[in-house]
């Protein structure tokens, strides 16, 4: 008995440092920090859209794709989240529940820099809906407004001509060319390099 009782606490206290994480809501989704118990539903989105993310995405061990290393991940995030680090969001469509677009914000530094990174995905069913701008757009107000950050940075592929449409559309402004900037799928990519700056700061 006393052991079911201390399982409830720790289950409660992790329940009240989950309820602290942010949750945004948009017109088509609700986006969250989600939980290592939530590892199903991110599983299921990597598998159904595995060749579509491929060529944009670090290249990916089969350990990557299991249920195992989905909670590993969702464990991290929520560690990250709470230390002020990073905030991985997991957008769920609001009639289904299925994952439909994620959008990261990493290296997250405050002080005299107060910025991060911007990174993103979306489902290739839901590709041209203007989902992902749905998405990134209230991930960037939530920075913005609330984390008062500064600048948000963002790179992409010169080939990548989705992103490179979006991040215009969200208002991001090039800012120089990385070559040999990060490994893509197995090879070291040029990227361009690009940020948005808090209107409000």
């Amino acid at each position: 008995m006393a052991r079911l009782r201390s399982v409830s606490r720790a289950r409660l206290r992790y329940n009240r440092r989950m309820s602290a994480l942010p949750i945004l809501h948009t017109e088509r989704t609700l986006m969250t920090v989600p939980a290592p118990d939530q590892a199903a539903l991110l599983l299921a989105y990597r598998l159904h859209n595995r060749a579509h993310l491929a060529p944009w995405e670090p290249a990916r061990s089969p350990d990557y794709f299991t249920e195992a290393s989905a909670r590993r991940r969702l464990a991290q995030s929520v560690d990250e989240a709470r230390a002020g680090s990073a905030l991985h969001f997991m957008a769920l469509d609001r009639d289904s529940g299925a994952v439909v677009a994620t959008c990261a914000f990493t290296n997250i530094v405050h002080g005299v820099f107060q910025a991060c990174h911007i990174g993103f995905s979306v489902a290739a069913s839901c590709q041209g809906k203007g989902l992902m701008h749905e998405v990134a757009r209230a991930g960037i107000d939530y920075m913005f407004t609330r984390q008062r950050l500064h600048r948000i940075m963002a790179s992409h592929l010169p080939r990548n001509l989705r992103s490179a449409a979006l991040l215009d559309k969200l208002g991001f402004e090039r800012e120089g060319y990385g070559r040999s900037y990060l490994r893509i799928n197995g090879k070291w990519e040029d990227m361009i390099l690009s940020s948005l700056i808090n209107p409000a700061e």
